[in-house]
């Protein structure tokens, strides 16, 4: 049997409302893990295609429909210990591109049971407190420094 290695290249995705509710989602695999819309890049894929499929993988929301920005944010990290088996035996890092999402209001979601259990919207600084990763809080507080306007880079699409 051949085994299918992830990626380690992701994308992080900032759902947010102009007055900067921000979604977050609990992990289904680590109960009292939050965080935003994440997920590994599939072989073929640009970060935006990436990006429109977890959102909607995740949250069942049409990424298309809104406003998804590309901000211009890499970050490199090491893969938590826990969850390295996803990954070729050797790798140890991986690179986050940061994209906004931005809806009109808190629109209602259906998150994947497989991966989260439950969803909840909440203001920016709440929700940078609550997520587990630190560069899902940092990016969460840079949606503050754009004022909730999350386009400080190109548009996705």
């Amino acid at each position: 049997m051949v085994r299918i290695y992830k990626i380690p290249v992701s994308i992080l995705v900032i759902i947010h409302t102009p007055d900067m509710q921000v979604l977050l989602l609990e992990r289904a695999d680590h109960p009292g893990y939050w965080q935003s819309v994440t997920g590994s890049q599939d072989e073929g894929e640009t970060l935006v295609q990436t990006a429109v499929r977890e959102v909607a993988e995740e949250t069942g929301l049409d990424a298309r429909r809104y406003a998804l920005t590309d901000w211009n944010i890499v970050n490199e990290y090491e893969i938590y210990e826990e969850w390295r088996w996803r990954y070729a035996p050797e790798v140890t890092h991986n690179t986050e591109h940061v994209f906004g999402l931005l809806v009109p209001h808190p629109v209602p979601v259906s998150v994947a049971a497989r991966e989260h259990l439950r969803h909840t919207w909440l203001p920016w600084q709440e929700a940078a407190e609550k997520v587990f990763s630190p560069s899902n809080a940092e990016a969460i507080r840079r949606l503050a420094t754009l004022g909730g306007k999350g386009n400080n880079g190109n548009k996705g699409q």
